[in-house]
């Protein structure tokens, strides 16, 4: 296994309203999820996809192990783990920086969403239970979804009425200060999938403007208050 292997690029839903020029789009996403036994839609955090494996903490990229400064905190965590990781990958969003929303009741900085073993991602049950297992809190949970019960309109129905709703940490936009509706959700197969299944099995919706921020904003991060802290 190649530590250098990222996270792959998830397929918006053509009606998530929040792509960018680099973002791709799943037009065949019906027909895909109508293949699954079941899909779960988890809330979308902002923060960074961030990775540890048994040779340590990765950013999105990949390239090498992270210097970001708000990854440092899990160095001593990574230090009590990584020799029990084996070939497992632990995926998860690292919210110790305020990005464009604010939390004001986190539990934690980091939330795993995905594990991945070899070639396999695994399922949704596998990656609550190791989250568990390592002392990890995982993206919320807001709902699942039985295809069968659904048109295609009413499914996408569905995860408009869902992502209008705030975060499970209660989110405000860094701008205006106010309350706003959470960053989006992920939709997984709830089974394991290969990894070069990815595109099939994963999709995303992103609200419109979400992103705040510009390219400067790690010169004057800030570090997010756990919801006790405030």
């Amino acid at each position: 296994m190649s530590f250098s292997r990222k996270y792959g690029r998830t397929y918006h839903y053509p009606f998530s309203p929040g792509t960018t020029n680099d973002d791709r789009i799943n037009h065949n996403y019906w027909n895909d999820i109508n293949q699954l036994s079941g899909l779960v839609h988890t809330e979308k955090l902002d923060g960074e996809n961030t990775c540890l494996n048994q040779y340590g903490i990765f950013s999105r990229s990949h390239a090498a192990p992270t210097r970001h400064p708000w990854a440092n905190y899990l160095k001593e965590k990574w230090s009590l783990i990584k020799r029990e990781l084996g070939e497992l990958e632990i995926f998860g969003e690292n919210v110790y920086a305020i990005h464009s929303i604010e939390y004001l009741s986190l539990e934690s900085h980091f939330f795993v969403f995905a594990i991945r073993e070899r070639d396999a991602w695994l399922s949704w049950e596998e990656v609550k239970f190791y989250a568990q297992v390592l002392d990890f809190h995982t993206v919320p949970e807001l709902s699942d979804s039985d295809i069968t019960n659904h048109t295609q309109e009413s499914f996408e129905e569905e995860v408009l009425s869902i992502v209008k709703q705030p975060s499970t940490f209660q989110s405000i936009d860094t701008n205006s200060q106010a309350p706003c509706s959470m960053e989006g959700l992920v939709s997984r197969n709830q089974e394991a999938f290969p990894i070069e299944a990815f595109k099939e099995n994963v999709f995303k919706y992103v609200r419109k403007d979400h992103v705040k921020t510009d390219q400067h904003w790690t010169r004057n991060w800030k570090r997010a208050p756990l919801k006790w802290e405030r």
